[in-house]
């Protein structure tokens, strides 16, 4: 069962919650993790969509709660920030700053070897129920992700791909050898006319043995090697961006999973603080029905109330273990330990660029923008290579044998000789066949422009639509922080006039039931801002490969 939680917030001398309404979700029960390093910003560069560079850079994202450049024009929209009073919380690494190692908990790291799997129970018994930051998780997710394992796989494949593709340039030398040895199975009386002639017995035993050395090298080719080397060239940079954009997207797949992780966790405490007031609500309502001031109808109410907000209780604790386990497999930690979240909800920093620089400063790093240009260098690069297939080629021939044969009944015969050619060849005619390459070749060009402008679309949409979530719960952060303390209040009456008796059993339910959606959506709106954040700072990417 989940160690238990602790739902509280800061409270001014009336007992009103203030800012920042931080939730602390830690596990009594589970030892606070090491302090974390905050990540050192690094001074990053800017990068226009037009061009292909390698390495790519990219330009800088906003710092935790700086503010905007003197030079950044007016907004049309307001930039969001978070509620006056708020910790912002570190900023994440690698939105806007170098990659620093964190130090991560002990006992969370897989199996060195990745085809070994669990075979007995007690190998996938959970015994290890580990708090960890946002920033720990990024970085178990660096270094574990299977994701980003396979890209980097692919990019070093394709620096193979390119050496192969450069050793075309060099010439190729072969060393070839050859042994035999024949005779006769029957013994003939008889030689044949040619043995009589050679004077060579019919029953004799003759051993070959046959050595060479060839020698090819591609003098001219019109074109075809160079074509293909800036062909794999290009495809090698095309998977260096698409690790980039699997980084960044794993990131914030581990960010919107932690979140999720902290709601749920938030959600438990709201919903066994729901059940605490049930059971009060149940024992006020038998004592005044033993007193003979309540009714039964009350008391059924209150028995209903409690197995109701019971019933929530249960599956908000479901969700919090699918929570915990939906983390545990994108950041591939061990399969005995699981994870709680160490962090508060809170809002975790504020964005100050304005939307139209946003989109502007999205357009520059997007790395699959670059993806689709260089797809389309690819593209024409092997359009090049095809046309080589019909020119004209030079290739240089050498060969040098060296024979020794011999029979029984005759000595040794050596023969070595040489070959040196220079051959050409010419591709008259091949049936069309290389002109419907280039016609596919074409259509891939164009295809990739056409994804780069659906890309561009779509990269202007995720900026507005993360801004506009960003501005929204911003606003709603400050409208649930009144409704919590206004509910607080009206339970606290409630509860008064109950026990008074002059309130009713629907009024305290209800008073009940509002704290609980009050509370939930206080932790909603938090939790979906920094949601939204993160969304806005995946949509302006400022990873490099």
């Amino acid at each position: 069962m989940a160690p238990p939680l602790t739902l509280g917030a800061n409270h001014d001398r009336d007992g009103d919650p203030t800012p920042p309404f931080a939730i602390a979700l830690t596990p009594r029960t589970v030892a606070q993790t090491p302090p974390v390093a905050k990540p050192t910003p690094a001074k990053p560069t800017s990068k226009t969509a037009q061009g292909t560079p390698s390495p790519r850079p990219s330009a800088p994202l906003p710092t935790t709660g700086s503010p905007p450049s003197p030079s950044t024009p007016a907004p049309s929209n307001p930039t969001p920030q978070p509620p006056s009073g708020s910790t912002p919380a570190p900023q994440t690494p690698g939105t806007g700053g170098a990659n620093q190692i964190v130090p991560t908990p002990p006992g969370l790291d897989p199996a060195a070897n990745r085809l070994q799997f669990p075979t007995r129970p007690g190998e996938v018994q959970v015994r290890n129920v580990q708090p960890i930051t946002l920033q720990q998780a990024l970085e178990l997710a660096e270094r574990n992700n299977r994701d980003l394992e396979v890209s980097r796989l692919q990019v070093e494949q394709s620096r193979a791909a390119i050496r192969q593709a450069r050793a075309a340039n060099f010439p190729t030398l072969a060393l070839t050898a050859n042994l035999s040895r024949s005779g006769n199975v029957f013994i003939s009386q008889t030689p044949s006319f040619s043995q009589q002639l050679a004077g060579i017995d019919p029953n004799s035993t003759s051993t070959a043995f046959n050595t060479g050395v060839q020698l090819n090298y591609s003098l001219f080719t019109s074109g075809l090697i160079q074509a293909q080397i800036r062909a794999t060239e290009r495809q090698s940079r095309s998977l260096e961006l698409q690790l980039e954009e699997t980084r960044e997207q794993v990131r914030l797949t581990v960010s919107t999973n932690y979140y999720n992780l902290q709601n749920a966790d938030a959600q438990v405490a709201i919903n066994e603080a729901a059940v605490r007031n049930a059971e009060a609500n149940l024992r006020d309502s038998r004592a005044q029905e033993t007193a003979g001031l309540g009714t039964r109808f009350d008391t059924l109410r209150a028995e209903v109330n409690l197995a109701n907000a019971q019933q929530l209780l249960r599956n908000a604790q479901a969700t919090q273990e699918v929570s915990r386990r939906q983390l545990a497999q994108v950041l591939s930690i061990s399969e005995t330990a699981t994870l709680t979240t160490a962090d508060p909800v809170q809002p975790a920093g504020s964005w100050t660029i304005p939307l139209e620089d946003s989109i502007v400063l999205a357009y520059k790093n997007r790395s699959e923008l670059e993806q689709q240009l260089v797809q389309r260098e690819v593209s024409q690069a092997q359009i090049q290579a095809a046309r080589a297939e019909n020119g004209v080629t030079l290739n240089l021939v050498g060969n040098y044998n060296f024979q020794r044969s011999g029979t029984t009944n005759t000595s040794t015969n050596n023969a070595d000789s040489y070959n040196l050619a220079l051959q050409a060849r010419w591709n008259l005619f091949d049936g069309g066949a290389t002109n419907a390459v280039i016609s596919q070749r074409e259509r891939d060009r164009e295809i990739a422009e056409a994804r780069f402008a659906q890309n561009r679309n779509l990269i202007r949409f995720q900026v507005e639509q993360a801004f506009s979530n960003l501005q929204a719960n911003l606003a709603n952060i400050n409208t649930t922080q009144q409704s919590v303390a206004q509910a607080e209040e009206a339970l606290r009456l409630a509860i008064l006039r109950f026990q008074a008796g002059v309130g009713t059993q629907t009024d305290r339910i209800s008073a009940e039931a509002a704290l609980t959606q009050a509370q939930g959506n206080r932790v909603s709106a938090i939790i979906n801002y920094n949601l939204a954040l993160a969304q806005l700072r995946r949509a302006v990417s400022n990873l490099s490969p």
